[in-house]
């Protein structure tokens, strides 16, 4: 399992306007949380409960505060808890034993694709949606079988007290060491991301970017042959880079988009750039097909891709789900950090998971290829 800056501002270009709609509205949240009770009394109520998966820790608490437990309250299902580190090998294992224990759960993009062919996914019916989330949650968020339910990206992020003049906008200050100084980090475990960056601070255009074929890694390789000695570290879990910056052992690093927003959020001085972050794509809430209460989990996805309970769900997880009309309910200066803000969405790439799980020739995916490339390298 999952972080803008502009020369306008810290945080982006965000408009006044949506600033004080944010603020106006996130005070009258108790309002808005009755009139979400009032449709769930009216078109979800029921009983018994739904088993959901995700990923525990805080992850879970979070989400139990801020949705599992207000859904209770609404419809009278309780959640249950089940929790694991991913939940495609847990559902492979279930469907191999014809007894499926669960009824929602988060997948992976490439996890969705590949468990899709094998039907494990019930239809998700939107005819419970009501009209704002149907508005709210973009057409390609909205699968037959799946519901877009956060993305998460991997961003420049840097401590802002390294550079009081002029601080990095883009991959192109990250390579550039003699105006931006400092020690570096970057990925270690996964290599593709990097060769993005590298193709960005090389100069290519976002369009341009993919696929990666031979000719571009070629090209991101050499890239990132001139930024290899200034890489102090490379991190190879989400949590390390943001303790490296506030440790001052990184001036700037990629990182994962919540992780940087959490850090932020308890004050650190660290700083996220939008523009040339790399987002892979929508993870999503699934209905497992043989799951013992599919009616409920109906009901459970059609109450939290409410535009209120998707605000509640991105402050719980620190990770936007996809309705667009949650930012009228968020917190103001959470507003400007989250990948669905448009400005933020503007300057990001939305990397193309199909391709990266499509086979080769030789029959690798195009994804265990890059990563040979990248470990090769690495290792030199």
């Amino acid at each position: 399992m999952s972080e803008q800056e502009s020369r306008r501002g810290p945080y982006g270009a965000v408009s006044r306007r949506l600033l004080l709609r944010s603020t106006a509205a996130f005070l009258s949240v108790p309002f808005v949380a009755n009139t979400t009770c009032a449709f769930a009394q009216d078109k979800l109520a029921g009983n018994g409960e739904v088993v959901v998966y995700s990923y525990g820790g805080s992850f879970t608490e979070n989400l139990r505060k801020y949705v599992f437990d207000p859904f209770t309250k609404a419809t009278g299902i309780r959640v249950v808890d089940v929790t694991a580190d991913l939940a495609e090998p847990q559902i492979k294992a279930m469907s191999a034993a014809k007894r499926v224990d669960w009824d929602a759960a988060f997948v992976t993009p490439q996890g969705y694709l590949e468990l899709r062919e094998t039907g494990m996914f019930v239809p998700i019916d939107y005819g419970l949606w009501d009209d704002e989330a149907l508005k709210g949650v973009p057409e390609f968020s909205r699968l037959s079988d799946a519901v877009g339910a956060f993305k998460n990206a991997t961003m420049l992020v840097y401590d802002e007290r390294a550079f009081t003049k002029s601080a990095p906008v883009s991959w192109a200050d990250f390579w550039n060491v003699k105006e931006y100084p400092g020690p570096r980090g970057l990925d270690g475990s996964v290599g593709y991301r990097n060769m993005l960056f590298a193709l960005m601070a090389d100069g290519v255009a976002h369009e341009d970017l993919l696929p990666l074929t031979d000719d571009k890694i070629d090209r991101a390789l050499k890239k990132l042959d001139e930024i290899k000695p200034h890489i102090s570290k490379w991190w190879m879990a989400g949590g390390e880079p943001i303790q490296l910056l506030l440790n001052r052992e990184y001036a700037l690093t990629s990182a994962f988009d919540g992780r940087a927003l959490a850090a932020i959020k308890k004050g650190a001085r660290i700083r996220m750039v939008w523009d040339g972050a790399t987002s892979v794509g929508e993870n999503y809430w699934t209905i497992l097909k043989g799951g013992p209460n599919s009616t409920n989990a109906q009901k459970f996805i059609a109450f939290v891709n409410r535009a209120e309970m998707a605000a509640a769900f991105t402050q719980g997880a620190g990770y936007p789900g996809p309705n667009i009309n949650q930012l009228k309910y968020l917190p103001a200066d959470l507003v400007p950090l989250i990948s669905i803000n448009p400005d933020n969405a503007a300057k990001a790439l939305l990397v193309d998971v199909a391709w990266f799980v499509a086979k080769r020739p030789d029959g690798k995916t195009n994804f265990d290829h890059i990563q040979e490339r990248w470990l090769a390298w690495r290792a030199q």
